[in-house]
């Protein structure tokens, strides 16, 4: 989870947007679609310790993902005193990650994209990227979105490392849990959700399968 900058960021994005439609139809694995990450208690990381991400593959191992569970004291209008519309947002700002944290991105949710420099994270979840397009966020619908300062970047095969070495559990992408309005007590909810999850298939995989036989002698009783 490392900086790149800005500029090299959206010129990513552009390049993933306009390629995206004519990708192959592959099965879906936690590295390339839209995912939500929790992590594992084992996981003492001063910023990432206790946490919950939404990540999005860019393309050639690359992902882009936003801290859900980190809000500052911070608000749009204590950071824009001057904009009307930031003073009308009560709700904190969230720490998104590490990577441009001068930098305030929405996530909103609709139906359709917002405009250009937006990312589409779930059928009804869009990333915005560009500044212009966060302050129409911010004036017309920021009652359905959420504003972070900063983000996370993973370098090529640095998140399939990292699920691999046991940092993340890994849950489907889910807007209304994006945008939950207290955060407090999620992570460890999702933690207990993925516990659950694993020994389910642990003790699926852990049943033996009926033999023939068996079958046979229970159908005759």
């Amino acid at each position: 989870m490392n900086a790149l900058p800005l500029l090299r960021l959206i010129l990513l994005l552009a390049a993933f947007t306009v390629t995206q439609g004519a990708a192959p139809v592959q099965a879906a694995e936690a590295n390339d679609e839209t995912v939500i990450l929790v992590a594992k208690p084992a996981l003492r990381d001063r910023l990432y310790g206790a946490t919950i991400l939404i990540s999005k593959p860019l393309g050639n191992g690359q992902h882009i993902g936003l801290i859900v569970n980190k809000p500052t004291p911070m608000t749009l209008g204590r950071l824009f005193p001057g904009h009307g519309p930031s003073l009308k947002v009560t709700d904190p700002v969230y720490l998104g990650g590490p990577v441009s944290t001068e930098v305030i991105f929405a996530l909103v949710q609709r139906g359709d994209s917002p405009g250009n420099r937006s990312v589409q994270l779930t059928p009804d979840l869009y990333l915005v990227l560009d500044r212009d397009l966060v302050d129409r966020v911010i004036e017309a619908e920021a009652d359905h979105a959420r504003f972070f300062a900063g983000m996370v970047l993973w370098r090529p095969g640095e998140l399939r490392m990292e699920i691999e070495r046991g940092f993340w559990y890994v849950l489907d992408a889910d807007a209304s849990l994006v945008l939950r309005k207290s955060t407090t007590g999620m992570w460890e909810e999702l933690v207990k959700r993925s516990e659950q999850q694993k020994n389910m298939i642990r003790t699926r995989l852990d049943s033996p399968e009926p033999h023939p036989g068996m079958l046979a002698t229970f159908a005759r009783d």
